[in-house]
């Protein structure tokens, strides 16, 4: 089966629109959950198949993408159903934003069945692990008054300075700057390894995601934002321990901001199925993405 594969913004036969999978026991309570206030307010449920449970709404189209307004609204919805699949049957998997499927509940269970063995594969690895997003910044003016407290060379510019004529102040000035900015460049990644180098025992995976997007407003050329950003796979019982890591960060003067959320799905470190699924079925299928943000 060609898993969900319809077009944005589009009337869909029968459709489904798919939120996660998840770990069931077809024997056991559970499989008649259901959740409310999911996507264009429909109501959630499972499908279930071969002890794998596809999270879906019935729906008439996709989504589209051009109208901002309701896919901002949508993808809140969307999470708030990953968030509590995740809370009655563990780690979820995470399906594209949007992902609809055509054809019914038979059409998700014969996916289901298609792809038991690497959705039960992926469950079963990320099983009580959960993502976790990090970031650290430093004030940059902070760590400049500490490299120049430390630093001989800097001091010895400095005194020139005091006594170099004005012909020559420019120069020496120039010196004194490019020195600073080297060394609070190296300050800061001395920092950030440090800090990678504490969590490595608590994490399984790290992955550093991208600068933030900045608006046009926002932009004003400065080097801004955090210096140190990125996405966790780890142990529901190391989440303390990680956050007791970032308070001992946070609590240095030097530090601008800490930011530390989650319990996540695993977004960044789920695979696309696609490659996946054509060597298990010949065919291809939903894409795992992180398109619906985090928490």
């Amino acid at each position: 089966m060609s898993a969900p594969a319809a077009d944005p913004g589009t009337t869909v036969d029968d459709g489904r629109y798919l939120y996660c999978v998840v770990a069931v026991d077809e024997g056991e309570a559970g499989t008649d959950w259901t959740e409310s206030n999911a996507v264009d307010d429909a109501e959630a449920y499972l499908v279930v198949a071969d002890g794998i449970g596809a999270v879906v709404h019935r729906c008439e189209r996709t989504p589209n993408p051009n109208d901002l307004s309701t896919v901002k609204r949508s993808l809140l919805r969307h999470q708030h159903v990953v968030d509590a699949a995740g809370d009655a049957f563990g780690t979820p998997l995470p399906l594209r934003f949007g992902t609809v499927v055509e054809g019914g509940d038979a059409a998700v269970r014969e996916w289901l069945v298609e792809t038991a063995a690497t959705q039960r594969r992926h469950l079963d690895a990320f099983a009580g692990k959960w993502e976790y997003r990090i970031e650290v910044g430093w004030e940059e003016d902070a760590l400049a008054e500490t490299v120049e407290a430390s630093d001989d060379r800097l001091a010895e510019l400095a005194e020139t300075l005091d006594d170099s004529s004005e012909g020559t102040s420019f120069l020496v000035q120039k010196q004194y700057d490019k020195r600073l900015s080297d060394l609070v460049y190296a300050e800061r990644e001395e920092r950030v390894a440090a800090l990678a180098e504490r969590l490595d025992p608590l994490v399984e995976e790290m992955e550093e995601l991208g600068r933030p997007a900045v608006s046009l407003e926002d932009a004003d050329g400065s080097d801004s934002g955090p210096s140190f950003r990125v996405a966790v796979l780890a142990p529901e019982e190391n989440e303390i321990p990680i956050g007791d890591v970032l308070d001992e960060v946070k609590s240095n003067p030097e530090t601008t901001d800490v930011q530390y959320t989650g319990p996540w799905p695993p977004y960044t470190f789920a695979p696309s199925l696609d490659d996946e699924e054509s060597n298990d079925t010949g065919s291809g299928s939903a894409d795992r993405g992180s398109e619906a943000g985090g928490r």
